[in-house]
């Protein structure tokens, strides 16, 4: 078994420390933009659709109290096909309102339980982010290192190539020297 290594080229070193730096880079813009993704859905549940439930709500109630007034306004003028119109009117406002209600409920529940669901997530991608800045400068910097040791190392073992010959020493050996003769 030998005891040199043979290493042919360190271009894949150069290769892999440039695709890591590649990953790093854009594993860091992923986890930053998935944290902020947590936080405007946060903000868009919590605040946001809380707020545009409630009116809603307000909305719907609105149209059901104009749509109740309606209805006693027809039977008061005893007006037979506006009252089937008038009292269809009334449901489909009040199944609105219910409707608005139950979104509403649904909001709350999903807003107070949105944290306990989303923070061990967030957390897994703090711990990852915590990885990419601490341990991949790391990783980077070793890929590095082992390249200038192994050129270090290929320099060092090179054959050694023997010097050529000064024109001065050699002479053609087709021409004979002069004074001697052939």
């Amino acid at each position: 078994m030998s005891q040199q290594a043979r290493i042919t080229s360190v271009d894949a070193l150069d290769a892999f420390r440039a695709s890591l730096v590649i990953f790093v880079t854009k594993a860091r813009e992923a986890v930053d933009t998935s944290r902020d993704r947590v936080r405007r859905t946060r903000n868009w549940l919590q605040h946001e659709q809380r707020m545009h439930w409630e009116g809603e709500i307000r909305r719907r109630q609105r149209q059901l109290d104009q749509a109740v007034q309606d209805f006693y306004s027809a039977r008061l003028t005893k007006l037979t096909g506006a009252i089937a119109i008038r009292e269809a009117a009334v449901r489909k406002a009040k199944a609105a309102v219910e409707e608005a209600q139950t979104k509403l409920r649904n909001v709350k529940k999903w807003s107070q339980n949105f944290d306990a669901t989303a923070d061990p997530l967030v957390k897994k991608l703090d711990g990852f982010r915590d990885y990419l800045d601490q341990e991949m400068p790391d990783a980077i910097t070793f890929l590095y290192r082992a390249r200038e040791i192994l050129d270090a190392y290929t320099e060092r073992n090179a054959p050694v190539e023997k010097p050529a010959p000064a024109a001065a020493d050699a002479q053609p050996a087709s021409q004979p020297e002069p004074g001697v003769t052939p």
